[in-house]
């Protein structure tokens, strides 16, 4: 024995080995140091003030969960194989049976749509090995292809996050709201309500997961990256799914293979050919491209439907919508933009923690006020990219400042940060970490007072919003190529873009006059101070359409519905001639009585007052004289208020209404003509509620594909279901009243609408609230779609 090998045999070495040596915390692979001291956990993305504190960390339940579930993940990996190939209908016991001559198999996962794949986990790597190791596989007649199942970076699940929730609707939204201490609390209350849940993220990590499988088998090397709001931290229930596919490593390897010796050659003459055989990516337009990703989503991706290629958009994409989640997406080929983009704008959520309570506020203020959040995408209203980039350069230029321009970012970036993308730079840090703390000490909500404040007296067309240099620039300093518009929003990194540029001057100016009425509301008691007797205060007021802007009526909601006709305004009025005001309001009547199931009886005959100031009845439409009477008494006739945030509209020389028995208003008359109808409604059940997923059951009971029939046909079936599962009985009392009113507005030729005016009965509760805005989605869609106008807001001539 060697004396000189240490003290002598100790008692534990005769139990077994010795254990070893343990590490310094700091060492551990998962461990980084922080720049200005400290460490942080990759894993768990936990910092730690010094030693003690990181090694009670990596001791803890939470870190150890979490290596134990990325070692199994692994070892579930290393164990798997991805097969393809095989005949549709190959149940998975087949592939167990064959795979399991290699070794035991543990579980097979089919793709149970299409029959595209599976993936096959062996009990042991020795078995997957041996099954990769035979050069040839073949089932049924069929060849197999069989590699590796690919290995993905270990995604732990985000921290204090619950399990999956359902979104709140507005009434619950509102109550959950006033039940915060103040509106601190509220701020960081509706973060929680609105981001997405675990579920959620889990899902759609699930769904890219999937689709980088399938894209592999096509598209050798390729990686599918999610950007937008999905991962860029200020993400929200019902969020589209954004991808960008990197073909580039493909386009490398396709060229490599067809230099080399005895390219096309294939040993396998029953291998399936390749999508890719007949193309070559380096050389492809990018609609060929599109197309070629299009056509991989519908043959080869479980659950993916409504496929479409947009080779004309700013940015061409191929949107599709998952059927099992309901999710829609968009998946692009060149917006590396984008990435960097996301990063930035979550390296922003990451630096402070007032910034994300500040845009969620700010985003839901704008969608309850009409200013944002078009479901149809396009229009005129502001888009929540252009909104948080407002919330970021607002607190770019607070004093002290909260957050940093980009410019200080690009200085503060390493070498390993700076990137150019397209000839534009896009340098910046991409941990948080390396910025310095802000010395700003504003609460969240003096930050969103001062934001109605400063923005509401903002020149948006006379200057453009920097975030580069944190500053309004004049006109003459941007020059071209970047469009001028209404509202000057300069992306923070391709500067040529106006990321507003989609705003007319109506929303801009709107976007003004509710900024100053936010301003002013948040300078009251109502927004201060928490009410004690049961209404809203704070957050939960600002958000309600309307509430705090000057002259909105008391107890009343708006709903209005766009015509943008193609002929003058008066001919909406004129019968025959198409589309008459009449017919609208008979389809109003035919939506809610007979889609929705409400009772809908008509109210007294309003009256209209013509610029001469005499007053006409209007004449009753026989479709709604068939409808059942008793459910509440008529409507007060009072005149209506002007969607918020909109004047009065003007009187245009051309106008008229030929209404039978109205008479013209004088030209230049000092008041528009009003034309009304009214309704008194209840509403028996919760029709609102469920509707996706039933819908999307009977669609799959009737056709896998979109059905052909009267779109509102399938949502009255819709209602129908939701009644039968109430109880056919209608019960004693409704759940709601209210009074509808409809009347004509829009006295020039480029913005005709109906504004339909709800007033429930007594006082709206939350549960109104919830129906009104379901109502405020469904409603113009509906009478789009039962009038025969398509897609667009024109009725067809």
């Amino acid at each position: 024995m060697d004396g000189g090998s240490g003290p002598g045999p100790e008692p534990v070495t005769a139990a077994g080995p010795s254990p070893a040596p343990e590490l310094p915390p700091e060492a551990d692979p998962d461990v980084e140091p922080l720049p200005r001291g400290g460490f942080r956990c990759r894993l768990c993305q936990v910092a730690a003030a010094n030693r003690p504190s990181l090694a009670e960390h990596l001791r803890g339940k939470k870190h150890q969960r979490l290596r134990s579930l990325r070692a199994e993940r692994r070892a579930q990996e290393q164990r798997s194989l991805f097969v393809s190939g095989f005949a549709r209908g190959t149940a998975a016991e087949e592939l167990a049976a064959y795979f399991g001559a290699f070794g035991e198999v543990a579980a097979v996962v089919m793709d149970k749509e299409k029959g595209a794949y599976a993936i096959v986990e062996l009990r042991e790597a020795a078995s997957r090995e041996r099954a990769l190791a035979q050069p040839q596989h073949a089932l049924a007649g069929r060849s197999l292809r069989v590699r590796p199942r690919e290995q993905k970076d270990f995604a732990r699940p985000s921290p204090g996050r619950g399990a999956r929730r359902e979104p709140l609707g507005a009434g619950q939204l509102e109550q959950a709201l006033c039940q915060a201490a103040d509106v601190d609390a509220q701020m960081e209350q509706l973060v929680g309500l609105l981001e997405l849940s675990e579920g959620e993220r889990r899902l759609r990590h699930l769904l890219v997961t999937l689709f980088q499988e399938v894209f592999s088998e096509f598209f050798p090397g390729c990686a599918v990256l999610p950007f937008g709001s999905s991962v860029n931290g200020f993400d929200a229930h019902g969020c589209d799914l954004d991808l960008l596919l990197d073909l580039e490593p493909t386009k490398s390897l396709q060229t490599s293979a067809r230099g080399a010796p005895g390219a096309g050659s294939s040993g396998d003459p029953g291998a399936e050919e390749s999508i890719l055989s007949d193309i070559d990516l380096a050389s492809a337009s990018p609609p060929e491209v599109l197309e070629l990703v299009a056509a991989v989503l519908r043959r080869c991706v479980p659950g993916v439907r409504r496929v479409r290629a947009v080779p004309t958009a700013r940015r061409p994409v191929v949107k599709f919508s998952h059927k099992q989640s309901g999710l829609a997406g968009d998946i692009s080929i060149d917006n590396r933009l984008a990435l960097h983009n996301t990063q930035f704008l979550r390296l922003c959520g990451e630096a402070d923690k007032r910034v994300r309570p500040l845009v969620y506020a700010v985003r839901l203020w704008a969608k309850q006020q009409g200013l944002a959040g078009n479901p149809a995408g396009g229009g005129p209203l502001l888009t929540n990219y252009a909104l948080t980039l407002l919330v970021l350069f607002f607190l770019q230029t607070r004093s002290p400042l909260v957050l940093p321009t980009v410019a200080r970012l690009r200085e503060l970036a390493g070498d390993e940060d700076r990137v150019v993308v397209a000839g534009w730079d896009c340098s910046f840090p991409r941990d948080a970490a390396l910025l310095e703390p802000s010395a700003n000490s504003e609460s969240p909500s003096s930050l969103l007072a001062e934001f109605f404040r400063v923005f509401g007296d903002f020149d948006f067309s006379g200057q453009v919003v920097s975030l580069r240099e944190g500053r309004a620039l004049p006109l003459p300093e941007v020059g071209e190529p970047f469009k001028l518009g209404s509202l000057n929003l300069q992306d923070p990194f391709e500067l040529s873009h106006n990321v507003a540029a989609n705003v007319n001057e109506k929303t801009a100016s709107r976007l003004g006059r509710c900024c100053r009425a936010a301003a002013k509301y948040c300078r009251s008691l109502q927004y201060c101070r928490k009410s004690t007797k049961g209404r809203g205060w704070g957050l939960a007021r600002l958000f309600q359409p309307g509430a705090v802007e000057p002259g909105a009526g008391a107890g009343s909601f708006l709903i209005s519905i766009p015509l943008a006709a193609t002929r003058p305004p008066e001919q909406l009025c004129e019968e025959p001639g198409g589309c008459g005001f009449k017919e609208i309001c008979a389809a109003i009547a035919f939506v809610l009585r007979d889609v929705l199931q409400c009772g809908c009886a008509p109210g007294k005959p309003q009256k209209q007052v013509g610029g001469s100031g005499a007053e006409q009845s209007l004449p009753e439409d026989p479709a709604l004289g068939e409808e059942p009477r008793g459910d509440a008494a008529g409507l007060e006739e009072e005149p209506l208020q002007p969607p918020v945030g909109s004047k009065r509209p003007q009187p245009d020389g051309t106008d008229s209404a030929a209404l039978p028995g109205a008479k013209r208003p004088r030209v230049n008359g000092p008041e528009e003509e009003e034309v009304a109808a009214s309704w008194s409604c209840a509403v028996w059940h919760r029709v609102w509620t469920g509707r996706r997923r039933l819908r999307r059951q009977l669609l799959h009971g009737a056709s896998p594909e979109e059905p052909d029939g009267d779109p509102l046909e399938l949502e009255q079936k819709v209602s129908e279901a939701i009644v039968q599962h109430e109880g056919a009985a209608r019960p004693p009392e409704p759940l709601l009243r209210f009074e509808a009113s409809a009347r004509l507005a829009g006295g020039t030729q480029r913005e005709p609408r109906v504004l339909l005016r709800l007033a429930p009965s007594p006082a709206p509760g939350p549960l109104f609230r919830d129906f009104f805005h379901f109502l405020q989605a469904f409603l113009p869609s509906a009478l789009r779609r039962h009038l025969g106008w398509g897609p667009g807001a024109a009725p067809q001539s």
